[in-house]
């Protein structure tokens, strides 16, 4: 089902904590829907070693590794139960662009809902 490494989503969790931790980092509530604000939202924080280090680490990723990670955003997030893995990832390369990293970064709560789908699909980043 995951075509993903679970560590990898883990150090991605980890990364967004820290980068919406930090002070003046303010996403939101809206989801974003245009790239325009998103380049608004983070356009100061393109310097940002936490930013670079995440959107690197979601860049690298094949594409469909990159829908997975969306995907399972979404389950973590209640848009979609874990045994709708297949229709969720089918939306979510539907919906695929090259902002992957930025999309989630300015998603609020992203760190909770990939842990939450992690968790959905039975797997755990380990206390």
């Amino acid at each position: 089902m995951l075509n993903l490494n679970p560590e990898i989503v883990c150090a991605l969790i980890e990364r967004a904590r820290e980068f919406h931790a930090k002070e003046g980092v303010s996403i939101p509530e809206e989801p974003m829907a245009s790239h325009d604000i998103v380049a608004d939202v983070l356009g100061d924080y393109q310097e940002d070693p936490t930013f670079q280090e995440f959107k690197s680490t979601v860049d690298d990723l094949e594409p469909d590794q990159q829908v997975a990670l969306v995907a399972l955003m979404w389950i973590g997030r209640g848009d979609f139960e874990a045994s709708e893995w297949n229709m969720a990832f089918r939306q979510a390369g539907e919906e695929w662009t090259p902002q992957t990293a930025e999309y989630l970064l300015t998603t609020p709560l992203v760190a909770d809902y990939l842990e939450e789908g992690l968790a959905a699909l039975g797997y755990s980043c380990g206390d």
